[in-house]
């Protein structure tokens, strides 16, 4: 304890001065740097001073590792950077966006869209304490979440991790944050990173700005606006998770009227860090810096240069990391990035360790892995998904609802890929980047849910896709027939015809000719609802992407709970309407935004 930085009872700040005086430049460079896992071994995070890893997506030790396998990965990784010379550990991040989803058997949560759905924060804030237990049993003490862009276009393709369109919905689902680090303390420094203990794990608000109102919904894309409209519009959520102590920001791929949020010095640096107060790091995405030259990657040096000085903090990296810290060395040394920028950004970081007690608890604390997929989170997120499922329509005439189902009819047809397959359910992010179909991992299908609220006596026969054979002579006495999405990311999901993929409308109209049907749509957006297939149905559901517990849609289906859930978005006619979203160029939508029914019919107040 003859250090300063190493006592836990002396002032943060004082220990973060202490540890900064005692560090190289090439300790500090070290500090700036996020690395993937995959290229970190115990050489370079010793010698380099390496600061942070992550896992990108569904980079983990191996195939379906459990949590107490990523926990040994972890702490193999952390025993090096404390074995280092000033032994500053790392901080290992992972983006657990709805649950801690690279992890097998770990709970998944609805994605934010159907989040925003339930218009309920503290249901947010309970999943992020969930989470972040998950999260920190396996070793990792460091989220990539919450996703607070404000979605004002459903081609987007990362549509399904914005709550809402409206900003004040956003707003009030950053209890995420509250989650994940813990209730700060009454009169608090304003921006002053917070996290509560080692229940918690540092949170990352993200993406910093205006991803969310990108022309045309392209993601990585341009966001034209005046400043009073960004603020107004993608910037205020971040206000409130800077005031719920959030550690973290990270910056948008995107950019703001042809300027790369990377290097926004006036955005990153004037607004976020001075008028706003923020005293935690700014990260930047993965390889954002490659992006910000054409071709990829190119002008190396030049990129690394802009968005320094604009004010990242810490880079992810990932792999590139050597001539990542040959072109950062180079540029300090040669006075191009000042040396205050250098110690501003370190400082930053340290700070958030120091808060997160990594050089007090720096290990995995394997009481927490019971709390893995634990019946008390499966049961947070059945009730996620229950209050998450908006009613689109009820019965063919408004006097006769046609939900609830009578779980004890005598035959139940069920159809569609969407409806017995874990992996479309949970989307993207889910056990991959991209996310894949299959059991890829613990769950309730809507199938597995359905035979186990059926009564006893009834038949439940699932077929994929019904032929005219299938019901012949069956006398089925309803269908539910799930139709939707498979998972995508990014770029990969931007999509500009919104059409139900693997011919959905045409499934669900072949069987509604037959039988009486209530449709089941999974996706992380609005999608195209054609007329006809709106009349035929008897019965529709959004259900959004819910993830593991399949069986929060059978608890509404079958009537033990109402329907709650309200549109987060305006739910288009045509793709030609759009942009279309609350207040500006919502004429004659589909469905407005906040509609849902319950199952008397009535609208949802």
């Amino acid at each position: 304890m003859d250090c300063i930085y190493r006592n836990p009872n002396e002032p943060i700040e004082s220990r973060i001065k202490d540890l900064l005086s005692r560090m190289t430049l090439k300790e500090k460079l070290g500090q700036m740097t996020q690395i993937e896992r995959s290229v970190a071994n115990p050489s370079n995070i010793k010698h380099l001073c390496i600061g942070s890893i992550l896992s990108c997506g569904g980079s983990g030790p191996f195939e379906k590792a459990l949590s107490s396998d990523w926990a040994d990965m972890v702490d193999t990784l952390q025993q090096s950077a404390i074995e280092s010379r000033l032994g500053i550990p790392l901080l290992y991040g992972i983006d657990a966006v709805h649950g801690n989803n690279n992890v097998y058997g770990a709970t998944i949560f609805p994605h934010n869209i159907g989040l925003g759905a339930t218009r309920d924060a503290e249901l947010a804030r309970r999943i992020g304490v969930a989470t972040a237990l998950e999260v920190r049993a396996s070793g990792i003490h460091y989220s990539f979440a919450p996703c607070v862009a404000v979605c004002r276009d459903p081609r987007w393709g990362r549509c399904y991790e914005s709550f809402s369109e409206d900003t004040e919905i956003v707003r009030k689902m950053t209890s995420l944050v509250t989650g994940l680090q813990g209730q700060p303390p009454q009169g608090r420094p304003k921006g002053y990173p917070f996290v509560a203990g080692r229940n918690n794990v540092v949170a990352c608000a993200k993406h910093f700005v205006g991803d969310g109102g990108t022309d045309k919904g392209t993601n990585e894309g341009n966001t034209i606006s005046s400043y009073d409209d960004l603020e107004r519009i993608h910037m205020a959520p971040y206000f409130d998770c800077l005031s719920q102590g959030v550690c973290t920001v990270m910056a948008s791929y995107s950019g703001w009227n042809g300027v790369k949020l990377h290097t926004d010095h006036f955005l990153l640096t004037k607004v976020l860090k001075e008028k706003l107060g923020f005293k935690g790091f700014v990260i930047s995405d993965s390889e954002a810096l490659d992006r910000l030259s054409h071709p990829h990657g190119s002008n190396y040096r030049k990129c690394v240069l802009s968005a320094i000085n604009a004010g990242i903090d810490m880079v992810m990296v990932p792999l590139r990391y050597e001539l990542f810290l040959e072109d950062l060395t180079y540029l300090v040394e040669s006075g191009e990035i000042p040396m205050t920028r250098i110690d501003d950004a370190v400082e930053r970081i340290l700070r958030v360790k120091f808060v997160a007690g990594l050089f007090e608890y720096p290990l995995s604390d394997r009481s927490l892995l019971d709390s893995v997929g634990c019946k008390v989170h499966r049961e947070l997120a059945r009730e996620a998904v229950r209050k998450s499922l908006v009613l689109l329509k009820n019965g063919k005439d408004v006097k006769k609802p046609f939900l609830p189902l009578d779980r004890k009819a005598k035959r139940i047809l069920v159809a569609g890929i969407h409806a017995d397959d874990l992996g479309y359910q949970c989307g993207g992010w889910t056990a991959t980047w991209e996310g894949k179909g299959g059991r890829i991992t613990i769950g309730t299908t809507i199938m597995d849910a359905i035979k186990a609220a059926a009564g006893e006596e009834t038949e439940v026969i699932y077929e994929q896709n019904p032929s005219p054979s299938t019901f012949a002579g069956q006398n089925f006495s309803f269908a539910i027939v799930a139709v939707g999405e498979s998972p995508y990311v990014e770029t990969g999901g931007d999509n500009s015809e919104l059409t139900i993929p693997f011919n959905g409308t045409e499934l669900v109209l072949s069987v509604a000719n037959q039988v009486p049907t209530l449709m089941i749509l999974i996706s992380g957006r609005p999608l195209v609802l054609e007329p006809q297939l709106l009349e035929k149905i008897d019965a529709l559901i959004a259900a959004w992407l819910p993830g593991t517990e399949g069986n929060g849609i059978t608890d509404v289906i079958f009537g033990d709970y109402d329907f709650q859930g309200r549109l987060p978005m305006t739910w288009f006619k045509s793709v030609e309407q759009l942009p279309v979203h609350a207040g500006e160029n919502s004429l004659d939508p589909l469905f407005p935004i906040g509609f849902g029914l319950t199952s008397k019919e009535g609208r949802c107040e």
